[in-house]
């Protein structure tokens, strides 16, 4: 191993070791204060304009993270992996519904309620505990390790691959003002759901290279 990967591996450890520093200490702090102004702050900044445009659009964003929404995507994904004869790229792709059921796991024993109104306006109500967001979870994992494949394929056309990586990152991008926007949640929900969403990109990432080394 080379002096330069030794430092990279380094660094990379050290910005892991922030985010999943940053996210435990994000969880203990959304259970001691449930209710932060800063949330309310936010969210009153993200929802100040608002228009039947914008209903559209935020709920067409978050689309793919509700069921069947997010089931489509993951088994098109992967059944086109399959169908072009990338049978390990699809059993990765199919980890990612893993997200969801990690997420439901951290809302129960963080036990978080929604935002409710008078606090802000409700545009499509939600289900299930609010901490963390699991669509953007979701999407960090699913759509970040889209990007990661497009990136690592070379022998998928070019334009396929900058297209499926720009939208991918456009989504991941949207999702968090999508969900605060909607009323489904607060920053710091969002925030957690992103933190959580890296460390699985991350795990799966790993994996995912190290047997392709093997």
């Amino acid at each position: 191993m080379g002096r330069y990967e030794k430092y990279h591996k380094h660094v990379l450890k050290i910005v892991l070791g922030i985010i999943g520093l940053g996210f435990v200490v994000l969880t203990i702090l959304v259970v001691i204060f449930p209710n932060s102004f800063i949330d309310l702050e936010f969210s009153q900044e993200v929802q100040e304009h608002q228009n039947l445009f914008l209903d559209i659009s935020m709920k067409g964003v978050s689309w793919f993270g509700y069921f069947p929404g997010s089931a489509i995507v993951v088994l098109l994904a992967a059944s086109l992996f399959f169908i072009f004869k990338y049978r390990k790229e699809a059993l990765f792709v199919l980890f990612t519904s893993a997200a969801g059921l990690l997420s439901t796991l951290v809302k129960i024993l963080v036990n978080r309620p929604r935002p409710a109104e008078p606090l802000v306006r409700i545009v499509q109500k939600a289900s299930q505990q609010s901490f963390p967001s699991g669509h953007v979870l979701f999407y960090v994992l699913f759509f970040g390790f889209l990007t990661v494949l497009m990136y690592d394929l070379k022998s998928i056309p070019k334009f396929t691959r900058i297209i499926v990586s720009s939208i991918s990152m456009i989504l991941i991008f949207a999702v968090p003002f999508s969900r605060i926007y909607l009323g489904d949640h607060w920053f710091t929900d969002v925030l957690g759901g992103f933190l959580l969403g890296m460390l699985c990109l991350y795990t799966l990432s790993h994996y995912y290279f190290r047997k392709t080394t093997k």
